[in-house]
């Protein structure tokens, strides 16, 4: 076998792993607490179907495979809970280091490839990168929403926190931002986001 082919299915192989690494977020409906790869899977199918609420012209492809890699580097670096705000100061270090140890298991220029998408997401610079963190945003909170705010409750989160972390959702889509407010505000008002 072709160097190059042996180093693509090792990558294949490995970001299997991703299906072993668990989120805090629970399935809808009070299901098991999903994996990254169950994450990305969710975000990519939904960036598909909400697409026409992109605030700028996406190439959808794109913010799918932006979706799709984002976490792989949770296989190295686990993941950071989004208002863990201990963790969150070393993960931009963790998961830079996780990206090249995963990343360089690939042909050289797919490993650049990766890690400028990997990129790109991270620093939100493309309208395609702003919608994506909308659809890392959205997905969460719609199940979330689904179990009756059970995530945000154990872990005492308030509805500060969501709106700090939706900032992002509204510079990929105002109108997915919306809908976000809508489904915050119902959960403050029962109970489960604190003020």
């Amino acid at each position: 076998m072709e160097q190059r082919l042996k180093k693509q299915l090792e990558f294949a192989l490995e970001i299997d792993k991703e299906k072993n690494i668990f989120r805090q977020t629970h399935l809808s409906g009070y299901g098991r607490k999903e994996n990254d790869a169950e994450h990305a899977w969710h975000m990519a199918v939904m960036a598909y179907l909400l697409r026409e609420y992109a605030n700028e012209k996406i190439d959808i492809a794109r913010v799918m495979i932006l979706c799709l890699i984002h976490d792989i580097v949770e296989i190295e670096s686990g993941d950071t809970y989004a208002y863990d705000e201990e963790n969150r100061k070393t993960q931009k270090q963790r998961e830079d280091a996780a990206k090249e140890k995963i990343y360089s298991i690939l042909p050289e220029d797919q490993k650049q490839e990766l890690i400028s998408l990997f990129d790109e997401f991270e620093e939100n610079r493309t309208a395609e990168a702003r919608f994506a963190h909308a659809m890392d945003n959205l997905q969460p909170l719609l199940l979330n929403h689904s179990n009756n705010g059970g995530d945000w409750k154990e872990h005492k989160v308030t509805s500060k926190q969501v709106y700090g972390r939706h900032k992002k959702t509204k510079l990929g889509s105002e109108r997915l931002y919306q809908a976000a407010d809508e489904i915050i505000q119902e959960n403050i008002r029962k109970g489960n986001l604190r003020k």
